[in-house]
């Protein structure tokens, strides 16, 4: 049994411990309402985006379209944008992402596609680059200092773009967490590369109007979609932002809860060990003075 020494000493432990958490979870708390406000600001104007490319792709020639589907793959090659968090004590925030990742790979490998990846955050590169490291282009890492700032996105962007007109990639997918609530995130993957039309795409256009445009769909898709694409990453940056303090908030929340628990728990232990030991004591004073 654990002398008394022992247990102040833990007691103080966890209590420090507490403090830390206690702290984390307040500034997490702060963080999360602007990336919160971020996130939300952002999406109607990714979503808008994603109509208009969605709308042109269905009506041009696929053709003369510079960012169609290649037809002449012998063998496909993936690129996967996976965004992570620079630090941890975030809950199951990362390894959902990295299960979620590895799970895809699995799919794409099975289905006769090569992958290669182009991290954002230290976390997922940190546990899969013993895995795939010869297949990582990039890790970009500390882009969050404070606010995520468009010129990252612009930066990914480019260089993805500049994989796909060397033909060293064929598609590529946008791995983030979806922000939802605080103890809500969902990972989701989202395809930047080829823009095709799918067939709920084309059930939600169903009844839009028609346009004529001037110069051609094609013109306006090959400005557009570049620009298209930075929108989505960065928008999907911020939702994995707004996830990652959320998350945090929670875990910092529950150890919070946790360490008063074991606080409670160990000072009642404390209590029941010096009064055993006071108790014993007691018990050998009088029994040495009935001895006499």
């Amino acid at each position: 049994m654990p002398s008394l020494k022992d247990l102040r000493n833990r007691i103080s432990s966890v209590k420090s411990t507490k403090k830390i958490t206690s702290a984390m979870k307040m500034v997490a708390a702060a963080k999360l309402k602007r990336a919160q406000d971020n996130a939300e600001k952002t999406r109607p104007y990714a979503e808008k985006m994603r109509e208009v490319v969605t709308s042109l792709t269905k009506k041009t020639n696929q053709s003369n379209f510079k960012f169609a589907k290649k037809n002449n793959e012998s063998k496909k090659t993936t690129l996967l944008l996976v965004c992570s968090a620079d630090r941890g004590l975030c809950g199951g925030f990362n390894g959902s992402i990295i299960k979620y990742t590895k799970k895809l790979v699995e799919q794409l490998e099975t289905n006769g596609s090569n992958t290669k990846f182009i991290f954002v955050g230290k976390k997922a590169y940190q546990s899969l680059k013993r895995l795939y490291y010869e297949s990582t282009v990039e890790n970009i890492s500390d882009f969050a200092n404070p606010t995520i700032k468009f010129e990252i996105a612009s930066s990914v962007r480019d260089k993805v773009l500049s994989l796909y007109e060397k033909d060293e990639i064929s598609e590529c997918y946008l791995i983030y967490t979806k922000f939802k609530s605080a103890i809500s995130q969902n990972v989701e993957a989202l395809k930047l590369l080829p823009v095709e039309v799918d067939d709920s795409d084309e059930e939600k256009l169903e009844d839009t109007i028609s346009y004529e445009y001037e110069p051609s769909e094609e013109v306006l898709l090959n400005e557009i979609i570049p620009r298209n694409i930075a929108v989505q990453i960065h928008s999907g940056l911020l939702e994995n932002l707004a996830s990652e303090q959320g998350s945090r908030m929670t875990a910092m929340d529950n150890a919070t809860r946790n360490a008063n628990d074991m606080i409670d728990n160990l000072t009642l232990f404390y209590n029941r060990s010096r009064q055993a030991l006071i108790t014993k004591e007691l018990i050998e004073i009088i029994s040495g003075a009935e001895a006499v």
